[in-house]
């Protein structure tokens, strides 16, 4: 019999790895999902696996030899959903020189995969709702129905329910998207996944790039145990790639990430580096601040970039840039 938690990568999924009892749970949870032909919404906190779980539901399923279509619902713009969705017939409006058949027609017989779905305006989720009723469209400059056959899944990283009872989301929606329902559990609360996960991520990495294996210190192990992991499994993974390729040791010790470091490295700075100029001087004190403004507005809106930047009070798209600028938007992008 094989261990707990190591089922679906037998089965072809090697992006679900964990042995901790809250991931058995959720595998469990998702093979039983995968069995029953209905809409699913998966919550959970930025990074720990939503589409990765959807994934397994569809993989799992009746419909996994047919396409998995995902969809960053975030990135659409409020005047082309129908367009993206339903698509659009040759001459529908100006510029449609082809047919585009949309997303829906793309998924047929398969999964369409709604990720960020509390990112949709008002206006998207009347689209949406109409679809999920009867699942029956109408692409742009068509003059019949078409009918859709394919499985909805969704995933958010904040409380749609809550949501709802603030009228930000649809309630009519959520009820039909929230059919089934998956809570993917944070990394920091998977006793014993941390280590088993960044092993599995430093085998990945030696294949992919063809170089020797390496482990990690005990003292790294111990820091990354104790570490909060805002950013979940897609942190971590990124941590041991990063330190995968500049580690010229064949031993991880997270030369960055030693326990206490960035506490000593603080308390000691009593005085600014007067040897770099002021110039210099300044603009690491403004980077300084920039990125800890940005990892606590992150965190206070859960990794959601369109309520960062409502919280900000900055274009989304500009918030965008300067976390990226700093590197954070590793810790928003992968179990």
């Amino acid at each position: 019999m094989s261990e707990p938690g190591t089922h679906l990568r037998s089965e072809g999924l090697p992006f679900l790895v964990g042995r901790s009892a809250a991931f058995c749970h959720v595998e469990h949870l998702l093979r039983k999902i995968a069995d029953f032909d209905a809409p699913v919404l998966i919550e959970g906190e930025t990074g720990t696996g939503k589409e990765l779980a959807a994934r397994s539901i569809h993989y799992l399923g009746a419909r996994k030899g047919m396409p998995f279509v995902p969809v960053n619902c975030g990135a659409i713009p409020d005047n082309l959903i129908e367009n993206e969705l339903f698509g659009h017939h040759r001459g529908a409006f100006t510029g449609a020189h082809e047919t585009n058949q949309g997303l829906i027609a793309e998924a047929e017989g398969g999964t369409l995969f709604l990720d960020e779905i509390d990112a949709l305006s008002s206006k998207a989720q009347v689209t949406l709702l109409r679809f999920m009723q009867d699942q029956e469209y109408r692409p742009l400059g068509c003059a019949n129905a078409k009918s859709g056959n394919v499985r909805v899944l969704s995933a958010s990283n904040v409380n749609l329910a809550q949501q709802a009872e603030s009228g930000q989301f649809r309630a009519d929606l959520l009820f039909r998207l929230r059919v089934l329902a998956v809570e993917m559990p944070p990394l920091r609360n998977r006793k014993g996944d941390v280590e088993l996960l960044a092993n599995h991520y430093l085998g990945r990495l030696s294949k992919k790039y063809g170089k020797p294996g390496k482990t990690l210190h005990p003292d790294a192990l111990a820091w990354m145990n104790r570490h909060h992991w805002p950013g979940n499994i897609r942190e971590l993974e990124h941590l041991i790639h990063r330190e995968f390729l500049l580690c010229d040791e064949p031993v991880i010790t997270l030369r960055c990430e030693t326990p206490g470091a960035d506490r000593r490295k603080r308390s000691d700075r009593r005085g600014f580096d007067l040897d770099a100029g002021f110039c210099v001087a300044k603009a690491r004190v403004i980077a300084e601040f920039e990125k800890r403004f940005l990892e606590q507005l992150l965190q206070a809106s859960e990794g959601n970039i369109s309520r960062a930047a409502k919280l900000a009070g900055k274009e989304r798209r500009a918030l965008g840039k300067l976390i990226k600028k700093h590197g954070l938007d590793q810790a928003q992008n992968t179990l």
